[in-house]
């Protein structure tokens, strides 16, 4: 039986754009990063790019951004190793060494003519709409940064749940939508008037993201539906043998249970035979029957993001 995988971002993403050229050398740059980084640099920038087509932003400044996008992390190429994969919760020491990859981006951007000017990505992509991001804790943020924020915020937490489909996947969308709401901290102290009235992210940009998470669970549906054409086939061929089988069991001479084996013989592909094709039959119509409440789960999800108000 052949494994049911599919990438959990939409393998259509940057298609639109003659990108290659472009970010030949920022791609480059990646290269040095640890692996874990490097694809969830990948991942961000394609939900950075997508977001942007659905805000209608133009080429150039969705390239702008995707680009920002791929190195919005650069700045972990000088945090030790031994931080970015530390399995546990990082102490207060180590979360501030962490915090630093933004300023540590920035200036190796800075440095770079060909990267600076995508130096804030980098920098500001921690930054808070309220005022309670970091580095710096500035209120009036890049656009590109608002974006890379709600982009990576999404993909940190799929990467940390093990998302391998987007059943309950609004969970994780709900979280962020938590992050749109003003913090009660400011509205009880009546401190900072005016960022007490915004959250830590932009809601046009969530609103985006929803769009590009139900274009991914369609392309999972999708990615279902050809493994469920395979399995019905399968099943319809295993059918077929055990239909042989039963004839074999019944027939009253030689000539004709050799029949029925050659016929079951014919059908066999590699790997089953007539002592482990009943199991490989259980195993595709069991096979069948969580992959057909899967894409009925999917869709209730569709529906209940739809139904989610930011």
């Amino acid at each position: 039986m052949k494994k049911d995988v599919f990438d959990f971002y939409s393998p259509t993403n940057l298609k639109s754009y003659n990108l290659d050229k472009t970010m030949r050398y920022q791609l480059d740059v990646l290269g040095s990063l640890d692996l874990i980084t490097r694809k969830h640099s990948e991942n961000v920038a394609n939900l950075v790019c997508r977001i942007c087509e659905y805000l209608h932003f133009n080429t150039k400044f969705t390239i702008y951004c995707t680009i920002c996008a791929y190195l919005h992390d650069i700045g972990k190429l000088f945090i030790p190793l031994s931080i970015i994969n530390k399995p546990g919760p990082l102490t207060d020491e180590e979360y501030e060494i962490m915090k630093t990859h933004t300023t540590k981006g920035y200036e190796m951007c800075m440095k770079d003519l060909k990267l600076r000017p995508y130096a804030l990505g980098p920098l500001d992509h921690h930054e808070a709409l309220n005022g309670t991001g970091y580095p710096n804790g500035i209120t009036k943020i890049p656009m590109e940064a608002q974006i890379i924020r709600v982009a990576d915020e999404y993909d940190a937490i799929v990467t940390k749940r093990q998302y391998t489909t987007h059943v309950n996947i609004s969970e994780t969308l709900k979280e962020l939508i938590a992050d749109t709401k003003p913090d009660p901290r400011f509205v009880a102290l009546d401190q900072l008037a005016q960022n007490s009235k915004v959250g830590k992210i932009n809601k046009h940009v969530l609103r985006a993201l929803f769009k590009v998470v139900i274009d991914d669970i369609l392309y999972e549906i999708s990615c279902l539906y050809e493994y469920l054409d395979y399995l019905k086939d399968n099943i319809k061929r295993l059918t077929l043998i055990n239909k042989y089988k039963e004839k074999m069991e019944e027939a009253k001479t030689d000539k004709k249970r050799e029949y029925y084996r050659e016929g079951m013989r014919l059908l066999f592909q590699a790997g089953e035979n007539f002592d482990n094709f009943p199991e490989i039959f259980k195993d595709y119509k069991d096979a069948l029957e969580i992959r057909t409440d899967r894409v009925d789960k999917l869709y209730k999800e569709i529906k209940i993001i739809k139904k989610l108000e930011v």
